[in-house]
């Protein structure tokens, strides 16, 4: 099973690291936040599978905040505060918010609530890459993901097939993750990749094409060094990406 990604938003250090480790013990992955700048610069880089936000971020107003991610993510999003009035809550909810926390909470109630939400929540919208990214960069490759133009360490273009495409835009934008087969699968969109339908119960359809992008990226393809097995999950793109929007 994957391991679920999750992001801690509190401008409280101690709050910050009492919730960061707690979440972490239970076997989450977990980045930090304390403004709404650096949620929008982890969502541009990274997958996040739900939002933990506070709702009094110093001058920020977290339920504005969830309002505006709401117009652009589908990620989950939990609002935890101290303010525990019913119109407060309603607040939250109007917003889209998919759960409310009041301080001070039972750690044990925050797992509760996290695991909860995240299997109503469907991992496969997540992963979706955001729009204005177009370039990305990784162990000296450099990805356009608008023209589709690959470019090899020593500045020479790889091709590769639409299917390829798809699966790598999969890959940089959701690096150091395990994703299983079936999340590969929904988040290559191979109808609108490719105009065909690619079906991963169907001849281990998803290690076939791994194994041709293997072929074309690493430099000894049965040990490869960035597209790596995740025993007992799937695949994880195993190196740092950077990004850009040009």
């Amino acid at each position: 099973m994957a391991i679920s990604k999750l992001m801690v938003v509190d401008d409280d250090p101690e709050m910050r690291e009492m919730m960061t480790q707690f979440l972490r013990k239970h076997g989450f992955f977990v980045l930090t936040a304390e403004s709404e700048e650096e949620i929008a610069r982890h969502l541009e880089t990274s997958r996040i599978d739900l939002i933990l936000l506070d709702v009094m971020l110093g001058q920020e107003n977290g339920v504005r905040i969830c309002e505006r991610l709401r117009e652009e993510q589908d990620v989950p999003i939990i609002l935890v505060s101290a303010l525990s009035a019913d119109h407060h809550r309603m607040a939250g909810y109007s917003v889209g918010a998919d759960d409310y926390i009041a301080k001070p909470f039972n750690p044990d109630l925050l797992l509760a609530r996290v695991r909860a939400v995240l299997r109503r929540g469907r991992r496969s919208a997540s992963l979706q890459y955001r729009r204005n990214i177009s370039r990305y960069v990784f162990q000296g490759w450099s990805f356009d993901a608008k023209t589709n133009v690959t470019l090899a360490p020593d500045g020479f273009q790889v091709a590769l097939s639409q299917r390829e495409i798809a699966l790598l835009k999969v890959l940089v934008a959701n690096p150091h993750i395990a994703l299983t087969r079936q999340e590969i699968a929904e988040g290559l969109d191979t109808t609108r990749e490719t105009g065909r339908h690619l079906d991963v119960s169907e001849g281990r359809a998803i290690d076939v094409l791994v194994g041709r992008l293997r072929s074309k990226i690493e430099s000894n393809p049965k040990e490869p060094d960035m597209l790596r097995t995740a025993r007992g999950v799937g695949y994880v793109f195993a190196v740092d990406v950077d990004v850009s929007d040009g």
